[in-house]
C-alpha cells in the first residue's frame, strides 16, 4: 500500500500498541491481559506495520529466521520453567511448592512463575501471528 495518510497513523499507533502488548503480557498475573492477549497485540502491531509498509519491509524489520526462534524460544521457556516444577515437586508446573516465590496477591512481583508464563506464551504467540501473516503473504506473491 502506497498511502501516505496510512503510513503516518502507523508510525503513530505502532509504537503505542507495542507499549501495550508488553504492558497486557508483563501484568497479566494481576490484571486482565495475560500471554495470549498481549501476545495477539504484539503480533497485530506487526501485521499492521506489514500492511502499511509493505512486506519486504516488514521482512528487514523482522526476518523468518528471527520468528522462528522466537517461537522456539517461547515454547522452551514455558517448558524449562515446567521442568523446574518436575525438579523440585515431582509435578509439571508445580508453583509454590516448585519453590516459586508467590509473594502477596495484587503485588507486581507475586504469582510465582505465572508472569514468567506469560512472557513465553506472549512471545510465541506474536511470533506465530508474524510468521502466519508472512507465510500467507508469502504464498500469495509466488502464485
Amino acid at each position: 500500500m502506497d498511502d501516505l495518510i496510512v503510513k503516518m497513523i502507523s508510525r503513530i499507533v505502532i509504537p503505542f500498541m507495542i507499549v501495550y502488548g508488553i504492558f497486557i503480557v508483563l501484568f497479566g498475573h494481576i490484571s486482565p491481559g495475560g500471554g495470549f492477549s498481549g501476545g495477539a497485540i504484539l503480533g497485530a502491531a506487526m501485521v499492521l506495520y506489514t500492511l502499511s509498509f509493505s512486506a519486504d519491509v516488514a521482512m528487514k524489520k523482522f526476518p523468518h529466521s528471527v520468528s522462528m526462534k522466537l517461537e522456539s524460544g517461547g515454547i522452551w521457556l514455558y517448558i524449562i520453567v515446567g521442568l523446574v516444577g518436575i525438579l523440585t515437586a515431582d509435578s509439571f508446573l508445580s508453583n509454590q511448592q516448585g519453590g516459586f516465590y508467590i509473594g502477596n496477591a495484587g503485588d507486581l512481583i507475586s504469582a510465582g512463575m505465572i508472569p514468567i508464563l506469560t512472557v513465553g506464551i506472549g512471545i510465541k504467540v506474536a511470533s506465530t501471528m508474524i510468521t502466519l501473516f508472512h507465510t500467507i503473504i508469502e504464498e500469495e506473491d509466488h502464485e
